[in-house]
């Protein structure tokens, strides 16, 4: 059964009970999201820049976005009162967010409206079709191995809409990832009118909980627990293990073509500028999580911590330097605008100069 020690950071991305209906209690999957004056200073889990436009993602399903640089926000117009935990726009017009409950949104209008692509509902069922369809085909290995697989599935199935989604990434506007609890992994080709399991091409035999997918260069990343790293060889079709230094768990990965940095737990990063090759510990100078990152003009990387601390980089996450607030508050996401920094977190929003 799900727990609620499953979290990517703090929190922020705790484990919600999954969607019920039952007497007099609406599904949060079919309840849209309540229109809120606060829904800018409430929790907010993720960020992304859409263009120009920010757009962060939170609790109940609020959607906000500000178009300058976190002076104000408007809220969005969301189907689902779903938590929502990541958010990633290929273009400014076109984003995916996801979340709690199995949620997938998508907007066509920079963040302003949103519908759903996929729930738990489904997302179990069509994991399951799709492995039975494989695996009478001989394409899961052996015939145990493949009733392993489909027993496996079976049971996330049979759950329904409790397991959630807990990071998202899109390459463009057709082919994107979406990554969860206990492995659960799907790829879209077509924009999210369709998604395909890739719940058996991942090298992740404990089923250990994905909390961040990002491509970096013309590679992509995924982070986990227990050190989890994965990276996606193309000419095989499946995520391969990338071994690293740390063995407790990865809240997300950032970087560029010239380096990647994966950060966690207790203020760990790790940096690779060969491919994940070889990595080196970053000297954070904090000991809380770190539980957000970006990249920002040339070789700039920002990370954010649990206590709300702030870590800038000017040389692609070799060096960073720290900025602690004045009233620590959890934070889980990070974003830069220009010469502004915005965090999101327990609180809402918090938009500051980028020093």
């Amino acid at each position: 059964m799900f727990t609620p020690s499953l979290c990517r950071a703090l929190v922020a991305l705790a484990l919600a009970l999954p969607a019920v209906s039952v007497a007099g209690i609406a599904d949060v999957l079919d309840t849209p999201a309540d229109a809120s004056a606060l829904a800018s200073k409430a929790l907010l889990n993720g960020l992304a820049m859409a263009g120009k436009r920010m757009v962060a993602v939170g609790q109940r399903g609020h959607i906000v976005f500000s178009d300058d640089a976190g002076a104000s926000w408007r809220q969005s117009s969301v189907p689902v009162s779903s938590d929502l935990v990541a958010v990633s726009f290929p273009t400014p017009q076109q984003g995916w967010a996801v979340g709690h409950d199995g949620v997938v949104l998508h907007t066509t209008d920079g963040g302003a409206t949103w519908s759903m692509q996929l729930d738990g509902r489904h997302a179990g069922a069509l994991m399951l079709e799709q492995l039975r369809v494989r695996a009478g085909k001989g394409e899961l290995g052996s015939p145990d191995d493949a009733g392993k697989l489909v027993d496996e599935a079976g049971r996330i199935a049979a759950q329904g809409a409790e397991n959630p989604f807990l990071d998202v990434w899109f390459a463009d506007a057709r082919h994107g990832y979406i990554v969860g609890a206990f492995n659960l992994i799907f790829e879209t080709t077509d924009g999210g009118q369709s998604w395909t399991s890739w719940f058996d091409r991942t090298e992740n035999p404990q089923r250990l909980h994905l909390y961040g997918v990002r491509g970096i260069g013309t590679d992509v990343y995924i982070t986990g627990e227990q050190g989890l790293v994965l990276k996606l060889d193309r000419n095989a079709g499946r995520f391969r293990v990338v071994d690293t230094p740390y063995k407790g768990t990865y809240f997300g990965v950032t970087g560029d073509s010239d380096a990647v940095v994966v950060y966690g737990l207790r203020g760990n990063a790790y940096r690779s500028t060969d491919g994940g090759a070889h990595w080196s510990q970053v000297d954070t100078g904090v000991q809380e999580g770190v539980t957000g990152g970006t990249t920002f003009g040339a070789h700039g990387v920002a990370l954010v911590s649990q206590a709300g601390t702030v870590l800038i980089s000017r040389d692609d996450g070799e060096h960073f330097i720290t900025h602690r607030p004045a009233k620590p508050a959890p934070a889980s996401a990070v974003a830069v605008s220009g010469d502004v920094i915005v965090t999101a977190g327990a609180f809402g929003v918090n938009a500051k100069p980028l020093h």
